[in-house]
């Protein structure tokens, strides 16, 4: 998976916040909601709700990443129709 862009919007207070390099973690004026990670990984951070925000990160994946993605997905539904 290739991070393109790590933000999040605070659906309390508006802010549209985004980390951009790792470990570069930026909170919302309001204080309720964090990015992380930078294009290094994806991470939310809240004080009381995931609602509190919405995703706004875009992201790439491999061929090989949505190949696995589908295989466990026919797994998982082969293993309900049991």
């Amino acid at each position: 998976m290739e991070i393109l862009r790590n933000a999040i919007r605070c659906n309390l207070c508006g802010n549209v916040i985004e980390s951009e390099y790792r470990h570069d973690m930026r909170w919302c004026e309001c204080g309720a909601v964090a990015v992380d990670g930078g294009h290094s990984y994806l991470k939310r951070s809240f004080v009381h709700s995931p609602k509190d925000y919405t995703e706004l990160s875009e992201v790439v994946y491999t061929d090989e990443e949505l190949a696995e993605q589908a295989r466990l997905q026919e797994d998982l539904r082969e293993e309900a129709a049991r």
